[in-house]
């Protein structure tokens, strides 16, 4: 199996190629059009800033290339805000695969929570939005209800049609979204241990 994570100027890239290894999957960090069309998966991870990065993406043409790609596809953090449609992050357009805008949190009216919402929390499955049936996302397993995983994140994606996952700092979020061929987790699957590890193993699984 061929898997391929978007190189594109972020932080946490290695990382992630690093959980792969730990799960028996070599994969290739890369932004060569031609060898991310034909990876059985991508896994588009990240640490920074939207108005940056996007315009690493468009500037490479990776903008493009990621709305066209068919194959299982993994957003982790900054990867799954880039895959909504606005992000108040520098107000930028993003890719517009999740019918979403990213918000910043606004902890006012609760000052004691601090942001970056940064640490463990859980989530819940949804029974809504694009999942068949009423079945859970393909991610997750029994193994990850009501186990934590490892979040942070200033800015959030609201609770929608496309949230499988949900999480509540502050405010209820999406903590996973997912649609058609994209999959997405607001949490750092590569720094949540076994749950993580297990998270990841499904999306390779797919």
């Amino acid at each position: 199996m061929k898997v391929a994570i978007i190189k594109y100027n972020a932080g946490n890239v290695f990382s992630v190629r690093c959980a792969l290894q730990r799960i028996g999957v070599d994969a290739i960090v890369t932004d060569d059009a031609a060898t991310l069309r034909s990876a059985d998966k991508v896994v588009f991870p990240g640490v920074g800033e939207a108005s940056t990065a996007m315009d690493y993406l468009r500037r490479h043409n990776l903008d493009t290339l990621i709305k066209s790609l068919t194959q299982p596809v993994l957003g982790i953090c900054i990867g799954m805000q880039l895959l909504c449609r606005h992000s108040e992050e520098g107000n930028t357009d993003c890719l517009g695969i999740f019918d979403s805008d990213v918000l910043r949190f606004d902890n006012s009216a609760a000052p004691g929570l601090k942001i970056p919402h940064m640490g463990w929390n859980t989530i819940e499955p949804c029974q809504h939005g694009n999942m068949t049936g009423g079945t859970h996302c393909k991610l997750l397993d029994e193994s990850c209800t009501g186990k934590y995983l490892y979040f942070v994140h200033s800015y959030y994606a609201p609770v929608g049609s496309h949230t499988v996952a949900t999480c509540n700092y502050i405010t209820p979020f999406s903590a996973m979204l997912q649609k058609d061929n994209f999959y997405a987790t607001q949490f750092h699957p590569e720094k949540s241990g076994t749950v993580g590890e297990q998270i990841l193993k499904n999306f390779i699984m797919l």
